[in-house]
């Protein structure tokens, strides 16, 4: 009898449920139905997907480590087809390399030259055409600017009511829309209307002393043939504005009003342009028309009189004379023998035929007493602050204008504002324009050297804390030949003058005490 096959022993000897093995075949299984195959196969497809998309995954996020990899590895470190070097001590611990990403490559230096280049000219073209073509939208620009922001508002509801009622063909939407129409076309009417008038500003006088008063006035003419509704007049005055809201005026009448400049602080105040303000009561458009030029007014620092600075000085026609010899002047020293190159109108030819030899006349050089005066504006280098920079432009506004009527020529800087040579008002506007703010007190001497290389006499006017090796070094730029003298404003320290570091050192705590350091004409 042949032995059973291998899978009917495996069954027969499987234990029953009675835990007898090989005592018979297990009892039959019910066949599952097509309902739960059915959802077993998807089942299956499900988790076949999921690992599918879970291999995919990861298959990138390896590539894209291994690019990391690849392009922080450095030069000569192991890679594809590479046999790798031994790993250094820090990379076998196990320590985390530091991946660079790589940069973007830059621009080369032509291409960018290029492209600025284009980039300009493009611009200047439509600089040009914007030019060219201003006649044509310069009108149209203004327009639009008299409508206001209300206005504007009106209008945008206008059009969506209008929109609204013709979409959904209701009446009180475009009821709406006609009536914002309407609206704002009456209020553009009222605001372009023409105004025949004429309006003036006067302001008297337009230099003045701080402290001083200043009015002026503004006249309004009608010239139109009927009377004129009230009328708003807006005239800035330095950083503040004056409105005058002018009643009715009738055909060819004329309307003033006065009003008062502050002048309390040295400086140039603007005044003007006087414009009017046309348009609506609702104030949908504005129109604003400008009548007057800008008007400036000089407020002048305060200056006091001081006696001559001239004392001892020629006031001739040849000027004051000085120990340099000069082949060419009025002021005659001596004779000498002639030398090859010497200009032969200077032969002195019977002093030549009684010594037997030629001989010229030899002079010595003259000039013009020139004062030079350079104002430190920096507020850090005063004890006081601006006011005490008040004080010292005060001070050389006062010696600038003693200098001028000693008629000695008389250069300024005082921070950006420069002047030589000039008269006591354009000097004094000079050092109404000054601002206040740090210079470099180096480069203002040189400035002040540079227009007055003839001086005779400079004077530093600055602060308590302006350092003397800085003074020196500014005052230095000027010959040996120049007298240098240094106005220090303080007032903590007492008045009075003497001797530092080459220098004349003059102190004064106010403006008054400037007549102290001035005595007999001299400046000590």
């Amino acid at each position: 009898m042949s032995e059973p096959d291998e899978s009917t022993r495996r069954r027969g000897d499987l234990p029953d449920d009675t835990g007898q093995s090989g005592a018979g075949m297990p009892p039959a299984q019910p066949a599952p139905d097509a309902t739960s195959q059915r959802r077993q196969e998807k089942q299956d497809k499900q988790a076949a997907r999921a690992r599918k998309a879970a291999e995919k995954a990861a298959a990138k996020a390896a590539a894209k480590a291994e690019r990391a990899t690849a392009a922080s590895r450095p030069a000569g470190a192991a890679g594809p087809g590479r046999p790798a070097k031994a790993s250094s001590p820090r990379a076998s611990s196990g320590t985390s390399a530091r991946v660079s990403l790589p940069t973007m490559p830059t621009m080369p230096a032509g291409l960018q030259r290029t492209m600025a280049t284009t980039r300009s000219g493009v611009q200047r073209r439509i600089e040009v055409a914007g030019e060219r073509t201003r006649p044509a939208w310069e009108p149209l620009r203004r327009a639009l600017g008299w409508i206001s922001p209300v206005g504007w508002s009106v209008l945008l509801l206008g059009l969506v009511s209008w929109w609204a009622g013709q979409r959904f063909g209701w009446t009180e939407p475009l009821m709406i829309a006609a009536m914002c129409v309407v609206l704002f076309v009456v209020c553009v009417l009222l605001a372009v209307g023409r105004t025949n008038v004429t309006i003036d500003t006067f302001v008297d006088p337009l230099r003045v002393t701080a402290g001083e008063p200043a009015t002026g006035k503004v006249v309004v003419t009608n010239h139109s043939r009927r009377g004129m509704l009230p009328l708003l007049v807006e005239l800035p005055v330095g950083v503040s504005a004056a409105r005058f809201t002018l009643p009715p005026l009738r055909a060819g009448s004329t309307h003033e009003e006065f009003f008062v400049v502050p002048t309390e602080r040295r400086g140039v105040i603007p005044v003007g342009p006087a414009t009017t303000v046309q348009g609506d009561p609702l104030g949908l458009a504005r129109r604003t028309l400008e009548w007057t030029d800008t008007t400036e007014l000089y407020v002048h620092p305060r200056t006091i009189p001081i006696e001559s600075t001239g004392a001892g000085l020629l006031r001739d026609l040849e000027g004051d004379t000085t120990q340099d010899l000069s082949m060419s002047d009025l002021a005659f020293h001596a004779l000498r023998e002639y030398q090859p190159g010497d200009d032969r109108r200077y032969i002195h030819w019977r002093s030549s035929a009684k010594a037997g030899r030629l001989l010229v006349r030899q002079f010595l050089d003259t000039r013009r007493s020139h004062m030079t005066l350079i104002v430190d504006p920096t507020p850090e280098m005063y004890a006081a602050g601006e006011d005490m920079v008040e004080t010292a432009i005060e001070c050389g506004a006062s010696l600038a204008v003693r200098s001028i009527r000693d008629d000695h020529d008389t250069t300024v800087i005082c921070g950006r504002q420069s002047i030589s040579r000039s008269s006591v008002p354009l000097t004094l506007d000079a050092f109404s324009r000054a601002e206040i703010g740090a210079v470099d007190i180096y480069d203002q001497a040189g400035t002040a050297a540079a227009l007055s290389p003839d001086t005779s006499i400079v004077i530093l006017v600055t602060g308590v804390h302006r350092p003397l090796i800085e003074a020196q070094r500014a005052l230095d730029q000027f010959g040996p030949e120049v007298a240098k003298l240094l106005l220090v404003v303080d007032d903590a320290e007492q008045v009075g003058v003497r001797p530092a570091g080459g220098l004349t050192r003059m102190t004064v705590g106010e403006l008054a005490d400037l007549r102290r350091v001035v005595v007999g004409g001299v400046i000590a």
